[in-house]
């Protein structure tokens, strides 16, 4: 088994510019391992406020692409690392995964529940659906998919703490599918290794292991300025280490990882690309050193 790096060059899902280029500026800083490219299709944006199925054909033109990429790396039995790209892009890379381990659970680790649906959103941006894509209430998203989703009972979103204008539509959306959300103010209370045990369980449930997708702007802007829709008070860099080690403890049943939503156009210093960096060689140094085991 090999750690494979998969860069989403995609930033159709969203109306902001500037996601596709943070895969290549993260990957060519992983010392010692090779990606793919995985690249957006040639096509003019749609940035219409009215549009409420922005670039929706393009989208699942790029996930088709995407999961097949992410199946094949699988089915030769190594570790898929997608790099993105706005979160759409993880429609494609969690229903690979599903397909191959048939029964997952999901750790989302997000700002925002990106729960809507096409009769909830009111942006139209697809960075917005595709956790309620995985899950199997947006169709129109999963056209390039034959297979079951992932049960939204082992659905779990750790870090939301959005406070979006359809908010309560979109938790209602949650609430009526079963899944969990633990928010910042839970964080706060109970503690970021409470938060990740109980994750992690939920998760695990009578599932043959999870995905973790991994959305950069769950931690405080003040630290991490390099994404498209940031949210104030996130996590701190210790909760973030404490994140990345439950992580790291249960790397056995982690079966696919992605890390999205950095846009170098916002970057300070980078400021935000160390903190990818971070997270990716930690992981990645825990998974080579299980495969040695």
């Amino acid at each position: 088994m090999e750690v494979k790096i998969v860069n989403a060059l995609s930033d159709l899902g969203v109306d902001v510019d500037g996601t596709c280029d943070g895969p290549l500026v993260i990957s060519k800083n992983l010392k010692g391992l090779n990606s793919i490219n995985i690249n957006k299709i040639n096509t003019i944006k749609s940035k219409d406020k009215k549009d409420l199925k922005k670039n929706l054909e393009s989208v699942n033109a790029f996930n088709r692409i995407l999961y097949d990429n992410v199946l094949k790396i699988m089915k030769d039995r190594n570790f898929p690392i997608i790099i993105g790209g706005d979160h759409s892009v993880s429609i494609g890379s969690a229903l690979a995964s599903q397909k191959v381990n048939k029964n997952l659970g999901i750790i989302w680790i997000d700002a925002h529940i990106d729960y809507n649906t096409f009769e909830t959103t009111i942006t139209g941006n697809m960075h917005g659906l595709p956790l309620a894509a995985i899950n199997g209430i947006c169709g129109d998203l999963t056209k390039f998919y034959n297979g079951d989703y992932i049960n939204p009972k082992n659905t779990v979103v750790v870090g939301y703490r959005a406070n979006e204008e359809n908010k309560e539509k979109e938790l209602d959306n949650i609430k009526k599918m079963g899944v969990t959300v633990y928010t910042c103010e839970d964080i706060k209370k109970y503690g970021i290794q409470s938060i990740m045990n109980k994750a992690i369980n939920i998760a695990t449930l009578n599932t043959n292991g999870i995905h973790v997708s991994f959305d950069l702007d769950v931690i405080d802007p003040e630290l991490a300025p390099g994404v498209s829709i940031p949210e104030k008070d996130g996590i701190n860099l210790k909760d973030l280490d404490k994140i990345v080690n439950t992580l790291k403890d249960n790397i056995n049943i982690i079966k696919s990882f992605d890390l999205v939503e950095f846009n170098p156009r916002f970057d300070i210093d980078n400021k935000t690309l160390n903190i990818a960096l971070r997270i990716l060689n930690s992981l990645i140094e825990k998974i080579k050193d299980y495969q040695l085991q």
